[in-house]
C-alpha cells in the first residue's frame, strides 16, 4: 500500500441508512498491511476491525456488523477465496475487496464471478482502495465525491 495525499473528492462518509452494518473488516496475515489499511479506513471516518486469519473473522462478533470486507487472497488456514465461499453459504451479503501479492487471472475471475467488488495487486495506492470502497458502498448509504 502506498501512502500519499488522498484527494478531497475521494473521501467517503457513511450515513446511517437503517443498516446495522457499520464496520469495515480487514483480514490479512500481514500485520503491517493490516495496520496501514486500518489507518486508511479510519481516516475515512469508518470503524475498522482487523483479523489475522479468516477463521478469526468468522468466529468474531464482527461478521454481522461488517459493511465491507477487505481480505488477502492467500493466507494460512482458510484463504480469502474460501472465506468468500463460507460467507456466501451463510447467506452473508458482505461486499468483498480482495488484495494479493500474487495476482492470478483465474482466481480474479472466480471471485468476481462470486461477487467480489475489487481485486487489487500489492502494493496498491490508497486511492485505488478508496475507489473500491466507494464501489462497495454504493447503495449502502454512501455519499461523497
Amino acid at each position: 500500500m502506498h501512502r500519499g495525499a488522498i484527494p478531497p473528492h475521494c473521501l467517503l462518509r457513511f450515513i446511517d441508512s437503517g443498516t446495522t452494518r457499520t464496520v469495515i473488516s480487514i483480514v490479512d496475515d500481514d500485520a503491517s498491511l493490516r495496520d496501514a489499511m486500518s489507518g486508511l479506513v479510519r481516516s475515512l471516518g469508518f470503524d475498522a476491525a482487523t483479523f489475522s486469519s479468516a477463521e478469526d473473522f468468522l468466529q468474531s462478533d464482527q461478521v454481522e456488523a461488517t459493511l465491507c470486507l477487505i481480505t488477502d487472497v492467500q493466507m494460512p488456514g482458510l484463504s480469502g477465496v474460501e472465506l468468500q465461499s463460507q460467507l456466501i453459504s451463510r447467506g452473508s451479503p458482505i461486499p468483498i475487496i480482495f488484495v494479493t501479492a500474487s495476482p492470478e487471472r483465474r482466481i480474479e475471475a472466480r471471485v468476481r464471478e462470486a461477487g467480489a467488488v475489487g481485486f487489487l495487486s500489492k502494493p496498491f495506492h490508497d486511492e485505488t482502495l478508496i475507489e473500491c470502497l466507494d464501489q462497495a458502498l454504493k447503495g449502502r448509504g454512501r455519499v461523497g465525491h
